[in-house]
């Protein structure tokens, strides 16, 4: 587990007012003297949060975008429902995106995370006009993993019986699995990855961990959308492996970018070359 720090950093940190609600976000605009070149919105995976884009954001302000990396519904510090597992159902979910993408003056570029991909390419699928590119982060055409989704079932069987602070024993007495079935690879140290863990709502792991367990392929619906995809990932992927991800780019017609060196987190592996990777495209589809 990668530990830079206690805590994760909170610069541009704020509240996203939108029209299905409020999200905590970190907002960083582009930097001083670079010329605008448009809007990100990014979304974390399963058991990750908004921080896990830290690094990646001077880069990209570098290059004139401003970047807003958001707690999705009941993910860390955005509010959501304890035991309401309805709230957190896929298609909530992704028009809790379209709000976002509405407040910030849309069309903005979209970036999903694991299971803020998934995320993500159900948004686009209801409504792609707020925005101007996706990319899938490490994301993958449908559900994940047979040793993955046993990591989540263990979860959610946990989450069944004991408390979240009851899990995270279990889960550090384990050893904690990379972004699925546990605390995800972050930049902060251990203290602060166990505030965002029990700042996570209970209901918010159980569903959408159910969701990455039986998420169908929907390539072919969203290769009929008309926009630019990006499919970016590291050089090895557990959770989907690479090859599902190579294929799943050639079906989307998309761009296609493998970071050396970088596992599932590429924004956390390997930040420059992700920014750098991300960067290039959204400047290539201007």
């Amino acid at each position: 587990m990668t530990s830079h720090s206690a805590s994760a950093p909170s610069s541009g940190a704020r509240r996203l007012r939108t029209a299905r609600g409020e999200f905590a976000v970190v907002d960083v605009p582009p930097a001083s003297g670079v010329t605008a070149r448009g809007t990100v919105l990014l979304l974390p995976g399963y058991t990750g949060s908004k921080e896990d884009f830290t690094l990646v954001h001077e880069p990209l302000a570098a290059r004139g975008y401003r970047t807003v990396a958001v707690d999705g519904r009941g993910q860390y510090q955005s509010e959501g429902p304890a035991d309401d597992e309805t709230a957190y159902a896929q298609e909530e979910l992704a028009r809790d995106v379209l709000a976002q993408a509405a407040a910030l003056d849309a069309p903005v570029h979209l970036v999903g995370h694991s299971l803020g991909g998934q995320i993500a390419r159900a948004a686009v699928l209801i409504d792609p006009s707020p925005f101007r590119t996706l990319t899938l982060v490490s994301s993958g055409p449908a559900r994940i993993s047979v040793s993955q989704e046993q990591r989540v079932k263990l979860l959610r069987d946990a989450l069944a019986v004991m408390s979240m602070a009851e899990c995270w024993e279990a889960i550090l007495a384990m050893g904690p699995p990379e972004e699925v079935g546990g605390p995800a690879r972050g930049i902060g140290g251990q203290e602060w990855l166990r505030e965002r863990w029990l700042g996570t709502q209970p209901a918010q792991l159980l569903t959408t961990g159910r969701q990455l367990c039986a998420e169908p392929d929907r390539v072919a619906e969203l290769a009929a959308v008309p926009l630019p995809f990006h499919v970016l990932s590291g050089e090895r992927d557990d959770t989907w492996p690479v090859p599902d991800l190579d294929r799943m780019a050639r079906r989307l017609g998309a761009h296609r970018t493998v970071v050396d060196g970088a596992e599932h987190s590429p924004a956390v592996d390997r930040p420059a070359p992700t920014a750098r990777a991300l960067a290039d495209f959204w400047d290539a589809s201007r």
